[in-house]
């Protein structure tokens, strides 16, 4: 299989504008990104996709384009990237999830050896309370064969007798898609559910697609809020002090 990562760029952000502008130790979120991306050495090509001038020329010297019109969602920036690349599988690696780890990304391009998978993605399991309830964080349900029932931003499944025991699992925003399911989805209007939670994978559940879910204890932390970036700044340094 020929596997791509695509990085779709967007400088507009309703919770924190600019946010893969920030600075993360001594580089932007966004090349953070991307060189994290490379280093794997999992991808035949990496490739960062913006509407933004701004993150074109930050991304100067990496492969880097311009969308060629506006997108609803990362997905349909990255349709249009990959349509007339030569490849079988690509990975969405979002641009503000900068801690990319190798080990998991090769978990996720493992399940595309069954020819059935059509879409994967991540999670982990959640065990604090205000991790759970927070809305930023997207919970998914999935069933016995770990493809994905749903995902809301709301904390599923809902307990109605509070002495049950009940596993939480955070979605984790790293896709994979075998090339023509992601140009199908563009084609697809967007779903009243999609609308609602604001989240396009709802996309595919609505269309009767699965997302095979892996399991990983990988913590992502994704930089959707100041805050967010308070705690990857001191994430990066505790790194930083275990490779000295």
């Amino acid at each position: 299989m020929k596997r791509i990562a695509v990085i779709p760029a967007r400088y507009a952000s309703t919770r924190f504008p600019g946010k893969l502008m920030q600075v993360l130790g001594d580089k932007t979120i966004i090349r953070t990104t991307y060189e994290n991306t490379v280093a794997t050495n999992l991808f035949d090509d990496v490739l960062v996709v913006t509407d933004s001038e701004i993150i074109y020329n930050e991304m100067k010297g990496a492969n880097v384009m311009m969308s060629k019109r506006e997108h609803e969602s990362g997905s349909d920036r990255i349709a249009e990237a990959v349509e007339n690349t030569d490849c079988d599988v690509v990975m969405n690696v979002q641009g503000d999830e900068p801690f990319v780890d190798g080990k998991i990304m090769v978990q996720l391009l493992n399940v595309f050896e069954d020819e059935e998978v059509m879409v994967a993605s991540l999670l982990h399991e959640l065990f604090d309370e205000n991790d759970i309830e927070n809305p930023n964080n997207v919970k998914v349900v999935i069933d016995k064969n770990s493809n994905a029932l749903y995902f809301s931003r709301a904390a599923i499944p809902f307990a109605r007798d509070k002495e049950t025991s009940v596993k939480y699992y955070k979605h984790i925003g790293v896709y994979a898609y075998r090339k023509i399911c992601l140009l199908q989805f563009t084609k697809w209007p967007q779903g009243s559910l999609e609308k609602i939670e604001k989240l396009e994978q709802l996309r595919y559940l609505e269309n009767g697609v699965k997302i095979k879910m892996v399991l990983t204890d990988h913590t992502s932390i994704g930089i959707d809020t100041p805050q967010d970036l308070e705690l990857a700044k001191h994430f990066l340094s505790e790194q930083n002090k275990l490779e000295i």
